[in-house]
């Protein structure tokens, strides 16, 4: 397993900050935020100039970018990421289910969308995952099953969440076994608490909240997964540049105990 940040917990800051505190928090990898409203990173309008500085940025500081995360399922907009995808070399953009939480029709739409996304991510060389997210069509490992099913793409994969599982009301370590044959990427963080949001960004660094991360970990350890973990905290662009980091450096610390205690590392 890679372990990696989605910038989008740097969202305050600029690029360059980003790789330089996720590498010298021990970081594998990073996973880039083209996020518009969280982050100013990848900027998908403007991706075209944006290439040699990312790619800089990547010999620099000797930090692979091994996902994107880019939410819309505009077309347009998503053919725009795949383009950038493919020209920085990034393996996978992950992004939203869309829709609506036990609406069929919301359901069936983006099934849809999805499929057809996926068709378009396998013209640009790249991996096109989505995870369930509670309150969208796509919400718990019922849904989720249901999506595997109805899109088989060499080019379409799952990225779980733990929380998101966790707030559907579901044990993640007993829900990652359905699905781990078709897992592309890991988006982890802590919750404290089944609400509808994940909670405020310091809660969200593991071992700061409910989720059995350890019993997690060990499950993608024993299925051999060995892709892209990348923690995505949301809700901290206004937040001082030390305390993004220290949430980085204390998750990247659990997350390494946890891959020692399973034999990983």
């Amino acid at each position: 397993m890679k372990l990696g940040v989605n910038s989008v917990l740097f969202g305050g800051y600029d690029m360059e900050t980003a790789f330089r505190w996720t590498k010298a928090c021990g970081y594998d990898a990073i996973e880039i935020s083209a996020i518009d409203g969280m982050s100013e990173h990848l900027v998908i309008s403007k991706w075209k100039e944006l290439v040699d500085p990312i790619k800089a940025l990547v010999a620099k500081y000797e930090l692979p970018i091994q996902a994107m995360e880019q939410p819309s399922q505009n077309p347009a907009i998503m053919e725009a990421a795949f383009q950038a995808a493919n020209a920085i070399g990034i393996p996978v953009v992950n992004c939203g289910p869309g829709g609506t939480m036990d609406d069929e029709a919301s359901f069936q739409q983006s099934v849809d969308s999805l499929g057809k996304l996926a068709d378009m991510a396998g013209k640009y060389g790249v991996t096109l995952c989505c995870k369930a997210h509670v309150g969208a069509a796509i919400w718990n490992t019922p849904t989720t099953l249901r999506l595997l099913e109805a899109i088989d793409h060499p080019n379409f994969g799952l990225d779980m969440d733990p929380s998101h599982i966790y707030r559907a009301n579901e044990n993640p370590v007993d829900a990652i076994a359905a699905v781990i044959s078709r897992i592309k990427h890991v988006h982890i963080r802590d919750c404290k608490g089944r609400q509808r949001n994940p909670g405020v960004p310091p809660m969200q660094a593991n071992g700061r909240g409910d989720i059995d991360l350890l019993g997690y970990i060990r499950v993608l350890h024993k299925f051999h997964f060995d892709g892209p973990v990348d923690l995505e905290i949301i809700g901290a662009k206004e937040f001082e540049l030390p305390a993004c980091v220290a949430i980085a450096a204390e998750a990247r610390g659990h997350m390494q105990a946890c891959l020692q205690a399973c034999g990983e590392r």
